[in-house]
């Protein structure tokens, strides 16, 4: 079965030009063409992320995108319907999920969409396709900041900033996991949550400076930037000298290097990439209960724009997924 046989259209919410999150609207538009070694999966649900809202901005990935309109979503989960070949392990009818190819490829927030079978992976059987899409950003993003760069062990020193977001609460999980003590920063009614994910000491950073409670830390995930309340410079001051900050938000502190070095320690940023092949390794730690994922919200594909405006409210527990399908 293909796409083509059964139609020559999909249902995407599509941006016509930059702005608020209203440029979100609902189109018609010609299917995907798989090329080389492409999968085209039809899409059940799609995560939301903040590079998501940024793109969609004009920030984020806007200047590579090469034509409008333009279909926003990196996460997905979702069904094979074409595949490389016919005895491809990602066969036509299995259950997959993973990242797509923004912007040089239409993201998933539409009925299908074209995903190089190297950034997919088989879904975990213990997921719902909604769970499932609100892993592959944020987990991966977790995984290449935790376990790739701070090589996350047994006895290291580990602050991690906002543990209740998307990446964050899988930060927290994975960290945890190799043996790290963990503090994070959280809002008063995620700390039990936040010590239920492995977390040793959780800072309220509504109530108290994180600084007055944790000092010569190994690791800062900073998933914050220095864009509010100097939470990156104050995090320099937290490391232990010679101690590393690694930093997600894309253009959040400009200075970081300089700041990092005057202050005697290492500071990196990090960019998330697509593998299916890590995905299988978490995929392992979701079945095996090891890691789990939490969804804060569900809307339907038409509700993308109030997605992306609770979204940027903040104070999201987890992720926030779009239904394109129902299960």
């Amino acid at each position: 079965m293909t796409t083509q046989a059964m139609t020559t259209t999909m249902h995407a919410m599509v941006v016509n030009e930059w702005g608020a999150p209203d440029v979100l609207t609902p189109a018609d538009v010609p299917l995907p063409v798989r090329a080389n070694a492409e999968v085209v999966v039809k899409v059940m649900a799609a995560g939301v992320n903040p590079i998501d809202a940024k793109t969609r901005a004009g920030r984020g990935v806007a200047a590579a995108t090469r034509s409008q309109p333009t279909i926003l979503g990196y996460d997905l989960s979702g069904v094979v319907v074409e595949s490389p070949y016919e005895a491809h392990p990602l066969a036509v009818g299995r259950a997959v999920y993973g990242m797509t190819m923004v912007p040089r490829i239409d993201g998933s927030y539409a009925e299908y969409a074209t995903v190089p079978e190297s950034a997919l992976s088989p879904k975990p059987t213990s997921l719902s396709f909604t769970e499932a899409a609100a892993v592959p950003v944020a987990a991966l993003t977790a995984w290449g900041m935790v376990v790739d760069v701070a090589r996350a062990h047994e006895g290291q020193r580990m602050l991690i900033h906002a543990g209740a977001g998307g990446v964050g609460h899988f930060a927290v999980q994975l960290a945890a996991y190799f043996g790290a003590h963990v503090t994070t920063t959280g809002s008063a009614p995620n700390q039990g949550w936040l010590r239920e994910l492995g977390a040793s000491q959780v800072i309220d950073y509504t109530a108290t400076r994180f600084e007055e409670h944790v000092q010569g830390v190994d690791v800062v995930i900073d998933l914050i930037g220095n864009v509010h309340d100097d939470t990156g410079t104050r995090s320099l001051r937290v490391l232990r000298p010679g101690g590393l900050l690694i930093n997600a938000p894309t253009g959040s502190w400009p200075t970081m290097s300089d700041d990092a070095l005057e202050a005697g320690v290492r500071a990196t940023g990090y960019k998330v990439s697509p593998s299916g092949a890590t995905l299988a390794i978490l995929s392992r730690l979701f079945e095996s209960g090891d890691l789990r994922v939490n969804v804060d919200r569900v809307l339907p594909l038409d509700q993308a724009a109030e997605a992306h405006r609770l979204l940027e409210q903040g104070h999201t527990r987890g992720k926030i997924v779009l239904e394109v399908a129902r299960e």
